[in-house]
């Protein structure tokens, strides 16, 4: 990774029983409906572009759309390796944009909060899919529950999705806070989505930096960095794309989203 999204090295505070694998990045926001999974699923695609092998992990246990996303209709999810009805290998499923992804199952409640029973199976998946990929990207649920917070404690890296909009980033904060004091997170990536202006997506970074340094900072034993991996642009073009269950940079690569996309990506890649 780059200097401007570095692997977690410097983390201070708790830390895992094992190192966070590097390859993980976790995708996460502070709050719904700001494109989390469109991003999960178009950078996804965007590193697979690059020759990378990819794996999406829908960690959203519960409320799970990348399926919906992708227009795919699985037959075997993360639900059936859980209960022993399936072998992990056959929930694994290729996806347009030439990664794979395993899906998990919606509108079940028992993955509504943590258990230790899930925390295992969780954990047992993620180790053994991670040494298969050069990149896990784990779409986990928005907000700040003990199911989101340990999914992204599996992830050696970050990336937070957020929109200029004021509960966005209200929230976008709430999750940084937590992440920073409760899994010793030092650097966490930003992307803004839906910015309506170039820069905007800097001016968010040093907006959510400002309120970082004066309230978070000073409790810790290190300062936080938040490093901006993109902004992608309001773009009539990801509605038609959503609408139509279809990958932005399959089906309208030019646009100025999928151009973002594209160099979001080119960061990750950055070693």
């Amino acid at each position: 990774m780059s200097s401007d999204f570095s692997p977690l090295s410097q983390d201070l505070g708790p830390a895992p029983a094992n190192p966070r694998p590097t390859n993980i990045l976790a995708v996460t926001s502070g709050k719904g409906g700001v494109g989390k999974t469109f991003v999960s699923a178009n950078l996804a695609a965007a590193l697979a572009r690059a020759g990378r092998k990819v794996l999406v992990l829908d960690a959203d246990l519960g409320l799970a759309n990348l399926d919906v996303v992708l227009n795919l209709f699985p037959k075997i999810t993360l639900h059936d390796v859980f209960t022993g009805k399936s072998k992990l290998a056959d929930a694994i499923l290729p996806a347009p944009g030439g990664f794979s992804v395993l899906l998990a199952g919606s509108g079940m409640v028992e993955y509504s909060r943590m258990t230790p029973e899930i925390r295992d199976q969780l954990q047992s998946v993620v180790d053994a899919v991670t040494p298969l990929y050069d990149h896990v990207l784990l779409d986990t649920g928005a907000g700040i529950s003990d199911v989101v917070l340990y999914t992204v404690s599996l992830a050696g890296e970050v990336l937070v999705v957020a929109t200029p909009e004021p509960t966005s980033l209200t929230d976008a904060y709430a999750t940084i806070k937590v992440l920073a004091t409760t899994q010793g997170r030092r650097r966490i990536g930003l992307l803004v989505n839906q910015t309506r202006k170039p820069g905007e997506g800097r001016q968010v970074r040093m907006q959510l930096q400002h309120v970082v340094d004066r309230y978070v900072n000073p409790t810790l034993s290190s300062p936080l960095r938040l490093d901006l991996v993109g902004e992608v642009p309001l773009d009539s073009a990801v509605r038609d794309a959503v609408l139509r269950r279809q990958l932005l940079l399959e089906a309208m690569p030019g646009t100025p989203a999928s151009v973002a996309i594209l160099a979001a990506a080119e960061k990750l890649l950055v070693h």
